[in-house]
């Protein structure tokens, strides 16, 4: 069952709040798993299986605007991502 509080209708991820306030996060959904890391923009990296970022082989990377239609984008990106 998906987080209420989630932005996402299939990942658990915090609202927009929670990266505006320049909050990194990371997150997976079976094999799936993800890592958003705020600056400037949102970077955005996915991969599969249970290995943290550093030691995985990140297969695909993007970036956002940090606002509220940049982490909207962004969501639907990781979404698509994760239904692929």
């Amino acid at each position: 069952m998906t987080n209420p509080a989630s932005a996402s209708k299939i990942l658990d991820i915090p609202k927009y709040y929670y990266f505006s306030s320049g909050n990194d996060y990371s997150g997976s959904h079976g094999n799936f798993t993800y890592k958003i890391k705020n600056g400037d923009t949102m970077k955005v990296m996915t991969w599969h299986g249970r290995l943290c970022s550093e030691k995985a082989s990140i297969e695909n990377e993007m970036e956002f605007e940090r606002s509220e239609e940049g982490f909207n984008s962004m969501i639907k990106w990781l979404e698509e991502k994760c239904s692929e």
